[in-house]
C-alpha cells in the first residue's frame, strides 16, 4: 500500500481523442518530475526488457466541465498537492515552444483547466477531489 496517490481530473466535455490526449500527458508528467513513482523495468523468460510502469494506480475522476476541474485544482494547491495542468488552448498548439508559451500568457486564473494530474499525500488527493466520482 503506498501513502500517496496519483489522480487525474478531466472535463466531461472533452472529445474522447481528447481525454486519452490530456491523460497521456499529465501522467507522464508525475513520472518526468519524481523518480520514486518509477516501478522496475520488465523481464520476460525470453529476456526481452520492457518500460516500466508509475508504481502507483493512476485513478481518473470526471468533472462536468471547466469550473469543477479548477474546484479541484484549487482545493489541491490550498493543500500543497503536487499539480500538473492542461489548457483548453494546448489543443491547438503543436510542440512544447507553442506550450510553453501558451501557458506563459495568461496568469494562472484565466488558463481553461480541461485536466489536472495531482500527486501526494492519499489524504490531500482525496480532500481535493471531494465529491468527484470516478471516470466512466
Amino acid at each position: 500500500m503506498y501513502d500517496h496517490k496519483i489522480a487525474l481530473v478531466l472535463s466531461g466535455d472533452l472529445l474522447e481523442w481528447q481525454k486519452l490526449n490530456v491523460t497521456a500527458f499529465l501522467a507522464s508528467s508525475v513520472a518526468i518530475q519524481f523518480p520514486e513513482t518509477h516501478g522496475q523495468p520488465f523481464v520476460t523468460a525470453s529476456q526481452s526488457t520492457f518500460l516500466p510502469f508509475l508504481k502507483h494506480p493512476i485513478l481518473v475522476y470526471r468533472a462536468e466541465g471547466p469550473a469543477e476541474v479548477r474546484k479541484a485544482f484549487e482545493r489541491a494547491r490550498e493543500r500543497g498537492v503536487h499539480l500538473g495542468i492542461y489548457t483548453r488552448t494546448l489543443f491547438a498548439t503543436k510542440n512544447e515552444e507553442e506550450n510553453i508559451a501558451e501557458l506563459r500568457r495568461l496568469p494562472d486564473e484565466e488558463h481553461e483547466l480541461v485536466g489536472i494530474v495531482l500527486y501526494g499525500e492519499n489524504k490531500q488527493v482525496d480532500k481535493a477531489l471531494k465529491g468527484l466520482k470516478f471516470h466512466p
